[in-house]
């Protein structure tokens, strides 16, 4: 039995101390997985069962105002995050073919390694997103991708900021934060009323702008298995599939969204309305040209 638990430590200690950057390793949230995957459980218990049965007979939250609020910080932080990836690699010294992370305590090492950090951090907010839609009882527009999205990406953002704080994967993160501005503008303005419907006619696009994100990282990411620079040529083996998927779920709601006439009400990877109003439909309510998360009760059926 000693041996077993000798073992058991062993093996934790050379993957989430030995393995780990130094700089990193002790900032909040990084030390240890429990902490993170603690509040992913709590956020799909709640998501999945406490949420929906403690508002079962209460009347949905009205949350414009903090809606607006919430969406303009995202906004916010996406720019940041868009700009310190530029500004601390990408638009200077970085390479597009292949880029080592740089392990060093300089200014700009960790520069690009807080950054990495903030955008973990953002992704841990994001579960908001959907705390969002269950306190205001639009639970259909939780699906699978939404949930996907929202559970899948903090760990790949945490395993980032653990272990590769930094080089050629820090791209990902910097077209993901372009999106985001757009998609929160979109969640903001959405949020503000139904007299901005009018300037909501880009909704699509959001979807399109996923699809082209995921097609570079899969290019990007390709890179590693012709050019040597010292970056994990096994990171291939999570951004490869993962671009796959999530491109062949924004592909699969896009049609159903968008890519053939609806003659009658489906449930599609979202939901699809009969009527339309402004040419919208209801969509599947991730951020891809859904449903906005700010959108309150009016403007949901203004775009149905």
């Amino acid at each position: 039995m000693t041996t077993s638990n000798s073992s058991i430590t062993n093996v934790y200690d050379r993957l989430f101390v030995e393995l780990a950057d130094p700089r990193t390793n002790d900032w909040f949230l990084i030390k240890s997985p429990i902490p993170g995957l603690t509040i992913l459980g709590l956020y799909l218990y709640f998501t999945l069962k406490w949420g929906p049965r403690y508002m079962a007979d209460k009347k949905p939250f009205q949350l414009q105002k903090t809606l607006v609020v919430y969406n303009f910080l995202q906004v916010i932080v996406s720019i940041f995050l868009f700009y310190e990836g530029l500004d601390a690699g990408w638009l200077r010294t970085y390479s597009w073919k292949c880029q080592p992370v740089d392990f060093s305590s300089t200014p700009e090492a960790m520069r690009v390694a807080r950054g990495v950090y903030i955008y973990f951090l953002a992704k841990m907010t994001e579960l908001l997103d959907t705390v969002f839609f269950v306190i205001r009882k639009k639970e259909r527009q939780i699906t699978f991708l939404h949930l996907y999205h929202h559970t899948v990406m903090p760990m790949i953002s945490w395993g980032a900021t653990k272990y590769y704080p930094g080089g050629h994967g820090t791209l990902i993160g910097v077209i993901n934060s372009f999106v985001h501005i757009i998609m929160y503008t979109y969640y903001m303005m959405a949020a503000l009323g139904p007299k901005y419907q009018k300037y909501l006619f880009w909704k699509k696009y959001i979807t399109t702008m996923q699809m082209l994100q995921f097609c570079i990282t899969f290019i990007h990411s390709s890179q590693l298995l012709f050019y040597e620079c010292g970056y994990p040529r096994w990171s291939v083996v999570f951004t490869l599939p993962n671009s796959i998927f999530f491109y062949y779920l924004f592909y699969d709601f896009y049609y159903k969204a968008y890519g053939k006439p609806v003659k009658k009400a489906k449930v599609a990877n979202g939901l699809v309305n009969e009527s339309k109003t402004n040419g919208l439909s209801i969509t599947n309510g991730y951020k891809n040209g859904a449903i906005p998360n700010g959108s309150p009760d009016g403007i949901d059926k203004k775009i149905e």
